[in-house]
Order: structure tokens, then sequence, then C-alpha cells
């Protein structure tokens, strides 16, 4: 086998990986009835998918002899902006009441801090 052929290979491999992670990502859009459910199907597996279908293109151009690094911007931009989308989405289903709440943390002082159970004073309330 020569490079070309193992590289053509490696193409096929990464399209066929990059084709499932987004058919995954748009059943999980359109199987999904929440944003809040709605928010990992195109930003973990829809990026991942578009991912690997920028690095199919990437190998291919390699092998054309006319090497682009365009991809890899769009890959930095894609993988940097995909998780802030998403929180900006599930802010404003909070926000909108568009889904459940979140539950409270409960009423002590150790949910966010190190402290522990034995350190903290009993306070009578």
């Amino acid at each position: 086998m020569t490079g070309q052929i193992i590289t053509t290979y490696a193409v096929a491999l990464c399209l066929l990986i990059g084709a499932g992670f987004v058919v995954v990502g748009v059943i999980g859009l359109l199987k999904f009835n929440d944003p809040m459910t709605r928010l990992h199907a195109p930003t973990k597996v829809g990026t991942m998918g578009i991912g690997m279908l920028l690095l199919a293109s990437m190998i291919q151009s390699a092998i054309q002899g006319e090497p682009s690094m365009h991809e890899l911007l769009i890959m930095a931009f894609l993988f940097v902006t995909a998780p802030i989308s998403a929180h900006f989405i599930a802010k404003l289903s909070i926000h909108g009441r568009t889904c459940d709440l979140p539950p409270s943390p409960p009423r002590d002082d150790t949910w966010s801090t190190l402290k522990t159970v034995e350190t903290i004073p009993e306070v009578d309330s």
C-alpha cells in the first residue's frame, strides 16, 4: 500500500465518523422536546462531527499538495463558540421559565464551600 492509498482511507474514515456524529446530532435535535435537552445534541455531537469533516478536508488538501489551514481556524472558532452559545441558550431557557428550574441548594453552608458539617457551629433557626 502506498501512502496515498492510506491517506485516502483516512479521509474516508474521517468522513464516515463525522457524518455519523452529525446524523446523531440531528436525530437528537429533532427527538428531544425542550431546549435544555436539545442543547447537548448540536453542541457536543455536532461539534465533533464537523471537526471530523474538517479534518478530512485538511487531509485531502494535503494529499493534493495544496495544504490548507483554513480548516484549523474554522475548528478553533467552532470549539470556542459552541460552549458559549450553549450556555446562552441554557440561560435564556432558565430566565424565560421555559424549562424546569434547577433544584435549590441545601440550606447549609457546606454546599459551595470546603467546609465540612463537623466544622460548622450549630445555629438554631
